[in-house]
């Protein structure tokens, strides 16, 4: 089976499905009838493959929604927010939870009610936060994506990414993307000796780690796909800090690569769903979040994805390896000062 190629989307691009139109109308609820059903989502860009394939055919029949898709990082989809913020465009943001936390305290939000979101209540009581500014509707698990040709016997622990044998054959994410954390903590992790409860606050050891990781990396990646297109040919052999819901569905087409669970530990990838505050069709936009919550669309995108999903009704995605903790930060302190972070990071790391 051969992955298929997608192009990027962009505000423009409407993704039309055909065949969906006259039954969406006639599924639509009166009051979503009568409104525009052109719903502008923002979600990250690794996320386009079952956006396109599961999403927006599902919103057409089920809510009669037109879905414009921006996929991009969570951090660019907050900045969208903010400056649009006496005139939003964005109805729904699909992004992580420590830029969800930026977003409340910038007041772009929205809070999610059960009357017209009543699949919110079938959710695990820790996919709910801050009274509702957001839920979460899937959670991958992260550790590190390797090449099966090069890298035969798998990644064992986190150190290895240190090893001589790493020299020049490793990429990892910019602090900028949210999955760039993981790095910093387990070179915080490594760096200090402490359990991650207590080495995820201990930044300084955390850098000096990671200054010692720098004489083995080709480079360091803001855009995942074309990092992952260097691990796929073989012109690296790991890239830390991937995740389940974009490793595991590629490693299902036949492609060389594994996601690896260190012995360390590996970490929970939350992705978190919400509604802008002011943003259009307010209305259609609950009913868009209700479907991403309930147990269709939960089944769905979990089990492409590989990811665990937030509905306690569904039984379905990736199954979390055994006998390996799992980590989740205090995304609180991570949002506190991730700025300064990425400003540290740029310096420390520039190749």
């Amino acid at each position: 089976m051969t992955q298929p190629k997608f192009t990027a989307m962009t505000r423009r691009s409407v993704l039309k499905v055909s065949g969906y139109a006259a039954l969406g109308t006639l599924a639509a609820p009166a009051i979503l009838r009568a409104q525009s059903s052109e719903l502008v989502i923002g979600c990250a860009g690794s996320h386009t493959a079952w956006m396109e394939q599961i999403v927006v055919p599902h919103m057409k029949t089920a809510i009669g929604a037109d879905i414009l898709f921006e996929g991009t990082k969570s951090s660019v989809n907050l900045e969208k927010m903010s400056s649009n913020k006496d005139a939003p465009y964005l109805s729904v943001v699909q992004m992580d939870d420590p830029v969800m936390i930026q977003a409340v305290e910038a007041d772009l939000l929205t809070p999610i009610t059960a009357e017209p979101v009543p699949n919110m209540t079938d959710l695990r009581p820790d996919a709910v936060h801050m009274d509702g500014m957001w839920c979460n509707y899937v959670q991958p698990w992260a550790g590190v994506a390797y090449n099966t040709e090069f890298q035969a016997d798998g990644v064992q622990s986190w150190a290895q990414l240190w090893t001589d044998e790493a020299k020049g054959q490793l990429i990892i994410p910019s602090l900028q993307n949210t999955e760039g954390m993981w790095t910093l903590f387990v070179s915080a992790m490594l760096g200090s000796g402490k359990p991650f409860s207590e080495a995820q606050y201990e930044i300084d050891a955390a850098f000096a780690k990671l200054e010692e990781l720098k004489p083995n990396l080709l480079s360091v990646y803001t855009t995942m796909s074309q990092a992952f297109n260097l691990l796929e040919q073989g012109e690296i052999t790991m890239l830390a800090g991937n995740f389940s819901s974009y490793t595991l569905p590629r490693k299902a087409t036949g492609v060389p690569v594994d996601l690896a669970a260190p012995s360390e530990g590996i970490f929970a990838m939350p992705s978190g769903i919400c509604l802008v505050k002011g943003g259009p069709n307010p209305e259609l936009a609950e009913a868009y979040v209700n479907e991403m919550l309930g147990p269709q669309m939960q089944t769905a995108i979990a089990d492409f994805a590989t990811s665990v999903p937030a509905n306690t009704t569904v039984t379905a995605g990736a199954i979390i390896p055994d006998g390996v903790p799992i980590y989740s930060p205090d995304w609180s302190f991570v949002a506190a000062n991730r700025r300064d972070w990425i400003e540290r990071f740029d310096k420390l790391m520039a190749l």
